[in-house]
């Protein structure tokens, strides 16, 4: 095994412990040392690969959004027949349903915060936020010209409504202030409406 290979697989061992231990213990009471133990190295290889906790951060959410993009952003749609389908799968993974997606959701969170009150972490949030919307646009767009979905409706504006009301509803969902499936189901219930097809 090559060096370079060597460090690539210290530097994913790094990141899978710190999405666990930032989502666990949030970016502000993460500690290094137990990042490299966690990931098996020394805390100067954790330092070498991340000089901040907002690079920490940025990184550690880029890993999660790129572990989760098979079923996020892939072009396979496994078993999702039709457009239908596949738009309320793609809502399902962009909520905080136990699991991998709460543990993002939590990331995301963390994201928002800092990103408050550290300006050169919005870019990192517009870049993430312009993917998602990209993927609502494309299913959106797709559907439409399959003839699933009203014509007339706006394609750009249902995507932004849709993570809007994603966000809006998840946060209550993760905050236990809503069950997952009702956010789900209220999520759905706009876009649906605005894309002309069956709300259930």
């Amino acid at each position: 095994m090559t060096d370079t290979a060597v460090a690539e697989g210290a530097r994913e061992r790094i990141l899978a412990a710190a999405v666990e231990r930032i989502a666990s213990d949030g970016i502000d009471d993460v500690r290094i040392a137990r990042i490299a133990m966690d990931a098996g190295v020394s805390t100067s290889l954790v330092h070498y690969h991340f000089e901040t906790r907002e690079a920490l951060l940025e990184q550690a959410l880029d890993y999660s959004f790129e572990l989760a993009g098979d079923v996020r952003i892939g072009e396979d749609d496994g078993d999702v027949p039709d457009h239908t389908r596949r738009l309320a799968a793609m809502i399902d993974q962009c909520l905080p349903y136990p699991g991998q997606l709460e543990r993002d959701w939590i990331l995301w969170v963390e994201l928002w915060l800092r990103a408050v009150r550290h300006a050169e972490l919005r870019p990192t949030a517009a870049r993430l936020y312009a993917r998602m919307h990209t993927w609502f646009a494309q299913a959106i767009v797709a559907g439409t010209e399959a003839g699933e979905f009203n014509p007339t409706a706006d394609a750009e504006r249902v995507a932004d409504r849709v993570l809007a009301l994603c966000d809006g509803y998840g946060v209550r969902a993760l905050l236990g202030d809503m069950p997952t499936d009702r956010a789900r189901s209220e999520v759905w219930a706009a876009g649906a409406e605005e894309l002309g097809v069956d709300r259930s």
